[in-house]
């Protein structure tokens, strides 16, 4: 019998990272299928041997099959990865369950909390698709671009199933790539969540001009945010100094190609969240997931002043300039407390 490792990955989401995600395995060795939801799309995909709306210059490696059907690219794969927005990961896994084998595993570089419920996305694949299905969250200080182009790369494989991240770490690594498992999944998942909130207060503090020591100061108290709220959902503290974590975390705030932090770039240029999401023409993750972890926050009683204040420029209208005001005005007290 053919183990899952052994067989083909299947790539959900032909998006910018779904499409990178998929290069780097293809790249890696492992035969690799790409599905997404457009046919149109799909079909560009096939004939260009590219992505060239997301990923322009990275070639599709020979491993790498565009498959058109859902049904055909789950039955033949082993490993189903999935790389969709948050927003869209529930139906995403109703979608599939129909389609996997008894063998089946199933992971995902999709980050954030579910909106109504404030679940992760663990605990919404185990509500959908049971606890017993092996599964694992690809997380990690990565832009899509970087690793389409085969640029060195390192990131965080968890899973409670020691087995199923060393294949996928194993899988996904090679000489321009660096995978790390661990078992904590809340905690990477956390990370990924988080950071996305922060960067746009990143932005925001560098459209204003406030400059490199508050943009330090935004990073490392976003740091201690981000561990508070995971270490009350039960992630271990390590975590959060490593690549998931800190790591995720300085990447998204510092670097342009980060959707999030041009969302609090145009923020503090005076725009609209509709007129940066217009501009951006992708996803930006941190404005839902505001909402989400500042309401979380709220039901466990953990303290996320940053967190806040993007929420209310966000959501309330809260002019850019007023929500640096109030951090700066916070009562002081001890860095650990």
């Amino acid at each position: 019998m053919i183990s899952s490792s052994q067989k083909a990955l299947a790539v959900i989401g032909a998006g910018s990272w779904g499409t990178a995600l998929a290069i780097q395995f293809a790249r890696a060795g492992r035969r690799t299928l790409l599905w997404g939801r457009d046919a149109r799309q799909l079909e560009m995909l096939a004939g260009d041997r590219c992505n060239r709306r997301y990923l322009p210059g990275a070639g599709f490696p020979d491993s790498l099959e565009v498959v058109p059907d859902l049904g055909d690219a789950v039955k033949q794969a082993g490993d189903i990865l999935v790389c969709v927005p948050s927003h869209a990961f529930h139906e995403t896994l109703v979608a599939l369950r129909p389609h996997l084998a008894a063998d089946a595993r199933l992971c995902w570089a999709t980050k954030g909390f579910e909106m109504d419920t404030g679940r992760l996305p663990h605990q919404v694949a185990a509500d959908v698709l049971g606890a017993t299905l092996p599964t694992a969250v690809l997380s990690g200080p990565t832009f899509a671009r970087e690793v389409g182009a085969g640029l060195p790369t390192a990131m965080t494989v968890a899973s409670e199933n020691e087995e199923f991240a060393r294949d996928l770490a194993e899988s996904i690594s090679d000489h321009g790539f660096r995978a790390y498992t661990s078992s904590d999944i809340t905690g990477v998942e956390v990370g990924g969540a988080v950071k996305n909130v922060l960067a746009i207060g990143a932005g925001i503090s560098d459209g204003l001009g406030y400059g490199a020591n508050t943009r330090v100061a935004l990073i490392t108290r976003g740091l201690s945010e981000m561990t508070r709220l995971g270490l009350a959902l039960g992630a271990r503290p390590e975590t959060f100094m490593g690549l998931a974590g800190m790591g995720d975390l300085i990447l998204t705030c510092t670097d342009d190609q980060s959707r999030n932090r041009r969302m609090g770039l145009a923020l503090a240029a005076g725009k609209t969240v509709a007129e940066a999401e217009t501009e951006i023409q992708q996803v930006v993750e941190g404005v839902q997931a505001a909402r989400a972890v500042w309401q979380l926050a709220h039901k466990l009683g953990v303290e996320m002043p940053i967190t806040e204040q993007v929420y209310r420029v966000l959501y309330e209208g809260l002019k850019p300039a007023e929500a640096v005001q109030n951090l700066m005005g916070r009562q002081l007290r001890g860095e650990h407390d």
